[in-house]
Order: structure tokens, then sequence, then C-alpha cells
């Protein structure tokens, strides 16, 4: 099963900053993004259902120019649920008890339906007083089109675009166009992968929808084409990694750490190597003996 609220909670904290510049200019305008700490883990009881809940992302930032500082919450909401503006404002009265800070709440509607727009206010009123207008931000992904996305020269955009409201037919042209972006913004190893895991997570295409992928990769630009084929061929490999890892667990009857970084640390030849050899493997020394002869230059493919 995929953790929807890991993900993004990983996406959004790398590239925090991306995520305020692209869809709250006005944030990334007062923020300095010199000074921004993302606090513990918060858990609060729900005293509606007795459920256990956790902030999703809670970051510390000073206002640009001052010695004062404001919290940003965001919540990532996978799924549709009903009253979901009354828990973001239980969330930040606990949050305001806590810190005394101001707090600018954010909500990211990362579910596919229904597409209908969600509330972002919570309201306490009676017929002769307003007792209480709470308000937060939100973005919900698939009322975006990703289309408008495809000049913005930003991560946050080549991941999220993923997320947004694509036609079954343009799923291959999406994906291609996310990996484009992302060839241009030459990150390092860790992020590129990070979007790039991101993508291939929300957007598994099946075979009919991987040749037209390809047709679409063959349309970019060469210097971009390139790139984008290494993140193309990782795929590839950490798939076949994942896949010999399934089958050494059924075989060994559970892989242990130290045995399972090791596999990790192979190259991808080797890997194969193993994918074949691991066949004929009865328990867990057959995987230590294969390991050391690998080491010491004796494997035999």
């Amino acid at each position: 099963m995929i953790d929807h609220d890991e993900l993004f909670k990983k996406l959004l904290t790398t590239f925090f900053v991306e995520f305020v510049e692209l869809f709250l200019p006005d944030m990334a305008s007062y923020l300095d993004r010199d000074n921004i700490e993302f606090l513990p883990l918060e858990y609060f009881n729900d005293t509606t259902t007795g459920e256990r809940r956790q902030i999703d992302i809670l970051a510390k930032v000073r206002f640009q120019g001052q010695e004062t500082f404001f919290l940003v919450h965001i919540e990532n909401q996978s799924y549709n649920q009903e009253e979901f503006e009354r828990l973001m404002f239980f969330y930040f009265s606990l949050l305001y008890q806590k810190y005394l800070l101001p707090i600018y709440p954010i909500a990211v509607f990362s579910f596919d339906y229904p597409l209908k727009s969600q509330s972002q206010q919570h309201t306490v009123i009676f017929p002769d007083l307003k007792v209480l207008e709470f308000n937060f931000a939100s973005v919900q992904l698939n009322n975006l089109s990703w289309r408008a996305f495809l000049q913005h020269q930003n991560p946050i955009a080549a991941a999220l675009m993923s997320k947004m409201r694509v036609a079954k037919t343009d799923r291959p042209r999406v994906k291609a166009e996310c990996l484009r972006i992302l060839a241009t913004l030459q990150l390092d190893q860790n992020r590129t992968a990070l979007i790039s895991g991101f993508v291939d997570t929300y957007l598994k295409l099946n075979a009919v929808e991987e040749n037209i992928f390809q047709e679409e990769v063959d349309r970019i630009a060469i210097a971009e084409q390139e790139q984008v084929m290494e993140i193309v061929t990782s795929w590839m490999e950490q798939g076949e990694l994942k896949m010999v890892l399934k089958q050494l667990n059924r075989r060994v009857n559970g892989l242990n750490s130290s045995l399972e970084e090791q596999v990790r640390q192979l190259p991808i030849a080797q890997v194969e190597a193993l994918g074949e050899a691991l066949l004929d493997f009865s328990g867990e020394s057959d995987l230590v003996n294969w390991l050391a002869q690998f080491k010491t230059g004796h494997q035999i493919d």
C-alpha cells in the first residue's frame, strides 16, 4: 500500500520553499528562506473519534527582515473526510495554545475524488452573532490542470502534476512532461530520485501507455531526452532490485537487514545475476556464499 502522507511529507519538507513559491507567492514575499525549522512531530487525541492523530508538517519560519516568527502547518488529505475543516480548526487551536505564534494553516487535498471544491472554512454562527470564522489556505490538486504548470521550472510542479486533473488518455504525456521539467532542473541525485519516484508512484502505466510514453519521450529535446532516459533506466533498475529482494525474502524465509543492504549495494549486472542464481537457493547460507564469492571476484554469472 502507498503511504501517501509519508510521500507528501518528504516531498513538501524537501521542497518547502518551492511549494510556497508555486502556490503561495504572497507568503513567499515575506518569509525568511534562511530561517526555516521543521518542528518535531505533534500528536493529538481526536475527541470526536477517539483516534490519535499526527500533524503532518509544522515549520517555524521567521518573517523576512524581522526577529519574529510564525508557524506553517500543512496537512495532506489523501481521502475525502467529512468535517475536515473542523479538524483543521482543532489542530490550529491546539498548536496556537502550545506555541503562542501566528499560524498559517494549509491543506493539500491530494485525493482523486470527489472533484467538487472542498471547504476552507469552519464557522460557529448564531442568528445574532458570528462567534468564529476560521479559514485556511488549500491546494486541491484534482481541481488543477496539469497544462497550466508546464512552463514552471519548479520541482514541486514536476512532482504534483502527476496528481492533478489528468484525463486517462493524457497519463503517458503527463509522465513524460513531469520528467522533462525534472531534467531541466539539474537537481542532485537524491532530490531527482525523490521526485521521479513520486511521479512513478502516481503514474504507473500499463503496456500500451508505456509505448505512448516512449513516443512522448522521443519528442523531447535531445539534451533533456538523455536525462529523462537516465531516470527511466533508474526506475527499471530499482524495479528489478525490488523484485530480487522480494524473491530472496521468500527463498531465505526473511532477509535480515545486513544481507539486504549488501544486496542493495550490488551493481545492476550482479543484481540480474543474483536473480537467476537465487532460483537454486534453499536457505540463507546460499545467499551468504554467493555474496562472499562475488566479493572475492569468483562469482560466476
